[in-house]
């Protein structure tokens, strides 16, 4: 049982990371440079610059692409740092729409949208193309969450497995930590949190856990805007900083109010999977929204802190 458990496990994950893939995919079809060319235009301030990385981060359900196509941007010295810094925030902003979406029961149309996305792939053209990526892929999303759900109880059944959930619902560190470690692995914090979406949804785990879970996705996801950085110049490894301590900061806000952003979120909706998704949303909102009049400050923190270490690498 332990083995066909978990490699039904890592088969549903595995369909969820295909299907985002192929719904980006899709949406990619816009095409990088007008995406490039977008920002450009559109980002001469902060907060303009924080409406654009939501609006498009919300689009092409990837926050990482976005983290990369800025890193270049300011490599490239078309962007500036400080910039920068109002697209992170409203990329955070942006990728809690996928995690709302697949929040939804939306099992009824997993037939249709296969076989309308396979029918729209085999036509012509770019907009029968992306219809075809967004339905297929989205049904492979929604495939995926229903095993990751059905899967819930038969994994927690496993000894040592009920007794790892018993410890994270009781120490929220835990919980942090497997998400920043899982989402660093599989580069998705959204799979990360779809995954806890599928253990509250059979009260396997309690919910401020999966939110502990959900805040340390989101320092996890951190690690594809890093790699990207590598060898990118001094201020595109000082975006990957910034990125990395815009989340650091939020999740230790957050902490001592694990318990109350899950009485909040409770009172919302009944629906423990919409909890967890309105708490990212929650989350993310909040503190880009805190952070947003201090950017000028946080550019010169991050750049006295790292800007040493940019310039000897």
């Amino acid at each position: 049982m332990f083995k066909e458990v978990f490699s039904l496990l890592a088969v549903f994950i595995g369909l969820f990371l295909f299907g985002m893939i192929v719904l980006r995919n899709g949406f990619a079809q816009i095409g990088e440079e007008r995406l490039r060319n977008l920002i450009l235009k559109l980002t001469d301030s902060t907060w303009k610059g924080l409406l654009v990385g939501t609006v498009i981060t919300a689009i092409i359900q990837s926050s990482s692409a976005i983290m990369v196509i800025v890193i270049a941007l300011v490599a490239a010295k078309l962007l500036t740092f400080q910039h920068s810094i109002g697209i992170i925030l409203g990329a955070n902003i942006g990728t809690t729409v996928t995690t709302e979406l697949i929040a939804y029961e939306f099992s009824a149309f997993i037939v249709p949208f296969l076989f309308f996305g396979f029918i729209f792939l085999l036509f012509p053209g770019k907009l029968a193309y992306a219809l075809g990526c967004l339905t297929f892929g989205l049904a492979c999303i929604f495939i995926a969450m229903n095993g990751l759900q059905d899967l819930a109880h038969p994994l927690a059944s496993i000894p040592w497995v009920h007794n790892f959930f018993n410890v994270t619902n009781e120490h929220h560190l835990l919980g942090i930590a497997i998400g920043g470690v899982l989402t660093a692995i599989i580069h998705s914090s959204t799979a990360t949190v779809a995954i806890a979406m599928g253990f509250i949804g059979d009260h396997i785990l309690s919910l401020p856990a999966a939110i502990a879970i959900m805040l340390g996705a989101n320092i996890g996801t951190c690690m594809t805007a890093y790699i990207a950085s590598i060898g990118a110049g001094q201020s595109a490894k000082l975006v990957a900083y910034a990125n990395i301590w815009l989340n650091v900061f939020g999740v230790l806000l957050f902490i001592p109010m694990i318990g109350l952003l899950s009485s909040f979120v409770e009172m919302l909706t009944s629906n423990t999977m919409m909890q967890l998704a309105h708490s990212s949303l929650i989350f993310n909102l909040v503190c880009s929204l805190l952070m947003l009049p201090f950017v000028p400050l946080f550019t010169r923190f991050i750049t006295f802190m790292h800007q040493k270490e940019t310039i000897s690498n």
